[in-house]
């Protein structure tokens, strides 16, 4: 039997744009085009009209931006959103926010030539709007409720949660955690970065994002947790309360020296088609760190980073899959799991204190 068309709608104020994206989506025979809409007032006519699977957004738009729109539309309607967006280049905190309010993924536009340059991306975009089809629906409704709650209400914590801060951590200076994620990882990792206590090791992010993304999205990052986030640069000194983001673009390694551990950032060749790779980074914690370590993979498309985390169980690792019933897209776990990497599985709201408590049993 046929698998019925993927109906998509195209939102953009740029007829040229409007056009190019509707013919690259139309020559795949999985997508069918179901309208367009030159701004989200009209879109939502068509919404109601089309009942579309996957919306492609522009950010920057006459009536109403793209960011107000897509926050209406995920508290009354919830529909995978792709971002295709110059301002998913010039401001990439833009996108970061889009993400936080229920975008699947994103795409920026090429700075010039819009109609070649588009035509280029053209495996990019019909691969993610594909990706974002296949989303669980449940729980991208989850994260955008949660997503919608204050910043002073996110960071609050239980009795329990606040004395995970003061219960001494021992014997965790030659630790290191290490967390892999593709689509909705930027909000599932905020989810367990947020819920961890000051006190904990070192944490190794590895994120599918390009160039220029990960120094945002740290930022924000930063300012919403008691730990110190960064981007990862060549040579930091992975510490104690501190998080590392792997820089878009580039692969994060770990090494050890008489002082502990310390990334490097290189510039070799992709790995399962990502740069950074999930699996580069939990390699080399593997060969590093070993049985001092903790592997968690969680929501993405693909199987990155499932290899990585098996070698990081047999190198005596504590290892971490996202289950499936709060994954964005269970591809990532779900290969780990069927490899036997994961010593457990969990959903994402119970990873972070899954974390705390196996560092607090080691003796």
């Amino acid at each position: 039997m046929q698998r019925k068309a993927i109906k998509v709608l195209i939102v953009d104020d740029s007829a040229l744009v409007r056009e190019v994206l509707g013919r690259i989506l139309s020559q795949d025979h999985e997508i069918e085009v179901v309208g367009t809409a030159i701004d989200p007032l009209f879109a939502i006519k068509q919404i109601k009209e089309q009942r579309p699977d996957v919306i492609t957004l522009d950010l920057e738009m006459p009536r109403m931006d793209g960011l107000t729109f897509l926050e209406k539309l995920m508290s009354t309607y919830p529909i995978p959103v792709v971002v295709i967006s110059s301002l998913a280049q010039k401001g990439s905190s833009n996108t970061i926010k889009a993400l936080e309010l229920g975008a699947v993924d994103f795409v920026s536009k090429p700075k010039s030539g819009i109609g070649s340059g588009l035509d280029n991306m053209s495996t990019e975009i019909v691969d993610k709007v594909k990706g974002a089809a296949n989303v669980n629906m449940n729980s991208l409704r989850t994260m955008v409720k949660k997503s919608r709650v204050e910043n002073f209400t996110r960071s609050a914590k239980s009795s329990e949660q606040r004395s995970q801060d003061t219960k001494p951590l021992t014997k965790l200076d030659n630790r290191v955690i290490a967390i892999g994620a593709s689509t909705g990882g930027t909000v599932a990792v905020k989810n367990i970065i947020t819920n961890l206590p000051s006190n904990i090791p070192g944490v190794v992010v590895v994120l599918h994002m390009p160039a220029t993304f990960t120094a945002s999205y740290a930022e924000g990052l930063n300012s919403t947790t008691k730990l110190l986030v960064k981007e990862a640069e060549d040579g930091d000194r992975v510490k104690n309360g501190c998080v590392y983001i792997a820089p878009g673009g580039k692969h994060l390694l770990l090494r050890k020296n008489n002082s502990g551990y310390f990334l490097s950032i290189n510039d070799d060749s992709p790995v399962n088609r990502h740069k950074p790779s999930v699996d580069k980074t939990f390699h080399s914690v593997a060969q590093v760190a070993g049985s001092n370590s903790v592997g968690v993979i969680l929501t993405g498309m693909g199987d990155d980073g499932a290899k990585g985390l098996k070698m990081m169980r047999n190198s005596g690792a504590y290892t971490i899959a996202q289950d499936e019933k709060s994954s964005i897209i269970f591809g990532m776990p779900k290969k780990a799991i069927a490899l036997n990497a994961a010593a457990e599985v969990h959903s994402l709201d119970n990873i972070s204190s899954s974390i705390v408590k196996y560092m607090a049993s080691i003796k």
